[in-house]
């Protein structure tokens, strides 16, 4: 297998292109080379084989989307209310959406991982490490709320952009911000700023 990190990460930001726009079925070798405009046959020199390609894919997705260290270092800045956990919860909502194909991907993956043992593994490991490490920081933080509070805002903010990104006439783009603060409040009642 070829060592070359830059072109391995440029085949896997590839796949999940191929993966958000074909779906788990379009994801072979030769889409992922055309889509990353490199000879045919590279992807093959990278991966083992679909299953390590589908693998690797989970993996890139969450090193994309790792927010800037500056950026959770500045969300703790100022009081530690509610405020600033609707805050870090549209931050949190617009990065994901950004990144459109990779949460499109996301969802083939775990729709592949109910079909494969080794994938399934993986992302329940990775997202149950995400889930986590969210509870960690949330409690460590000194935010309001608790464990349960934080996988509520998991839960629910998760489907706000799997209805945004896939049918987003459902809940048009202008009301996208009104819901995440609604859903904030709601999980998270009580006055917006502490004293």
């Amino acid at each position: 297998m070829r060592q070359n990190p830059a072109r391995r990460a440029a085949l896997l930001d590839a796949a999940i292109e191929v993966l958000a726009r074909e779906g788990a079925r379009g994801l072979t070798f030769r889409a992922v080379d055309v889509e990353a405009q490199v000879p045919n046959g590279t992807a093959s020199n990278y991966f083992a084989n679909r299953d390590d390609l589908l693998t690797q894919v989970g993996h890139r997705f969450y090193e994309r989307l790792e927010p800037d260290p500056a950026l959770l270092a500045g969300g703790l800045e100022g009081p530690r209310d509610r405020d600033k956990v609707t805050e870090l919860m549209h931050e949190l909502v617009d990065r994901v959406s950004h990144f459109r194909s990779g949460y499109l991907a996301l969802l083939e993956l775990r729709l592949e991982a109910t079909r494969r043992p080794e994938l399934r593994r993986l992302l329940t490991e990775r997202i149950r490490a995400d889930v986590d490490a969210n509870i960690d920081y949330h409690l460590k933080s000194g935010l309001p709320g608790d464990a349960t509070t934080v996988v509520l805002l998991y839960l629910a903010l998760n489907w706000l952009i799997v209805e945004r990104l896939t049918l987003p006439d459902v809940f048009p783009e202008e009301q996208i911000h009104a819901l995440v603060t609604d859903v904030v409040e709601r999980v998270l009642p009580g006055p917006a700023r502490s004293s």
